[in-house]
C-alpha cells in the first residue's frame, strides 16, 4: 500500500504541472490573441501632433489651385463644437480645410464652436458651412440642446424650442441657397431629428472596429470623384452605417464600401452585393450638400488626393460644379 500511495502521489503531482503548464499556454495564447485583435481593430491610430512640421506638410500636399473655376472667393465656417464623442482629428480636420481653402484662394475660412452662429443673421455672412465632427451627446443627439442647458438654467420647453429654432435656421439657410459640407461624425449633429437626417441624406446608426476599407468609385466619370484612381484606394477608418432617410437613396452617391470585405458587421448587413456609401451629394432647395465619412485620423490628410476632394466638395457646395444630381432612390 505504501509503494501505491507514492505512484498515486507522483501521478497527482504531474497532472497538477500539466494543468498550470496548460494554463500557462492558454493565458499566454489569450494574450497574443488580445494583442492581435487590438492591432486589427485600434479606436484610433496613433494621434499626430498638430505641430509646424505637420501643417507644412499639408500645406505642400493641398491643390496649388481649384479643379473647377470659381465663382468667386466665398466666406466658409468651419464649425467644430463638439458636445458627445471627441475625435481626437478635430483640430487637424480644422486646419487642413484651413489650409486647402486659403491655399486655392477660392476661399476665407472662418472657425467657430459658437452655436451663435446659427442665429439667422448671423448665418447670412456665410456662402457655406462645414460640420466638422460635430458630435452629439446620445440621451437626445441634439448638438444645440446639449450646449444651450449647459449654459442656462432656463426650463427645458425654453432651452429645446431655442435648440429646434437653431437647427431650422441651418436647414433653412441651406434651401435658401447656402452650402453644407459635413464631414465623419458630423452627421450625429442632430441624429434624431428627421428634418436634419433628410436634409444630409441620413442618420448615423453604426460603425464597426476601424479597419482598413477599400474605397470604390460610384461612378468614376463624376467630376467629384476625378481626384481618385478608378480603380479605387485604401483606407483606414471606422465604416460608417445609416439609417433613417438613408435607406430613401435621396442622395448621389460617390464612394462605397463593400459589405462583404468589412470586419463585424452586424446579422444582415453581409450580403456581397450591397453597398454602402461612403460620400454623397445632394441639392436641397436651391442649397447643395457634401457628406463624407473620411476620417477618423489625421493621417488621412496625408493623402493629396482625399485633400482634392475636400476642395472639389467645398466647390460644389458653393455652386461651382455643374454634375449629375440624381438620387439613386430606395433600395439601391
Amino acid at each position: 500500500m505504501g509503494f501505491a500511495s507514492e505512484v498515486m502521489t507522483l501521478v497527482n503531482k504531474f497532472l497538477l504541472l500539466t494543468n498550470l503548464l496548460a494554463m500557462k499556454h492558454a493565458l499566454i495564447y489569450g494574450i497574443v490573441f488580445l494583442s492581435l485583435t487590438s492591432l486589427a481593430f485600434a479606436q484610433d491610430l496613433q494621434k499626430v501632433p498638430l505641430d509646424e512640421i505637420w501643417k507644412t506638410k499639408i500645406q505642400d500636399l493641398a491643390p496649388k489651385k481649384p479643379t473647377f473655376e470659381s465663382s468667386g472667393k466665398k466666406r466658409v465656417l468651419i464649425f467644430s463644437l463638439h458636445t458627445g464623442f471627441e475625435h481626437w482629428v478635430i483640430p487637424h480636420t480644422e486646419e487642413m480645410l484651413r489650409i486647402i481653402g486659403q491655399k486655392s484662394g477660392a476661399f476665407e475660412m472662418i472657425s467657430s464652436k459658437d452655436i451663435k452662429e446659427f442665429e439667422a443673421a448671423n448665418l447670412e455672412n456665410y456662402d457655406a458651412l462645414i460640420l466638422n465632427n460635430t458630435c452629439s451627446k446620445p440621451d437626445h443627439r441634439n448638438l444645440f440642446w446639449d450646449k444651450l442647458t449647459e449654459e442656462s438654467d432656463k426650463d427645458s420647453v425654453t432651452l429645446m424650442k431655442k435648440a429646434l429654432q437653431l437647427e431650422k435656421n441651418l436647414i433653412d439657410f441651406v434651401s435658401a441657397g447656402g452650402g453644407l459640407m459635413v464631414l465623419h461624425g458630423g452627421i450625429t449633429t442632430q441624429n434624431s431629428s428627421t428634418e436634419f437626417g433628410e436634409l444630409i441624406g441620413g442618420s448615423f446608426d453604426y460603425h464597426p472596429p476601424q479597419q482598413t476599407l477599400r474605397v470604390y468609385l460610384q461612378d468614376a466619370t463624376h467630376p467629384l470623384v476625378q481626384a481618385f484612381p478608378k480603380t479605387g484606394f485604401e483606407h483606414v477608418d471606422e465604416p460608417y452605417f445609416y439609417k433613417n432617410a438613408y435607406n430613401k437613396g435621396d442622395f448621389k452617391p460617390l464612394l462605397y464600401f463593400k459589405n462583404s470585405e468589412i470586419q463585424s458587421l452586424r446579422n444582415g448587413q453581409a450580403d456581397p452585393p450591397e453597398r454602402t456609401y461612403v460620400a454623397w451629394i445632394r441639392p436641397e432647395g436651391k442649397g447643395k450638400v457634401f457628406y463624407a465619412s473620411p476620417s477618423h485620423n489625421a493621417q488621412s490628410f496625408e493623402n493629396p488626393k482625399l485633400l482634392q476632394f475636400y476642395l472639389d466638395g467645398l466647390q460644389y457646395v458653393v455652386g461651382d460644379v455643374d454634375c449629375d444630381e440624381t438620387p439613386i432612390g430606395p433600395g439601391s
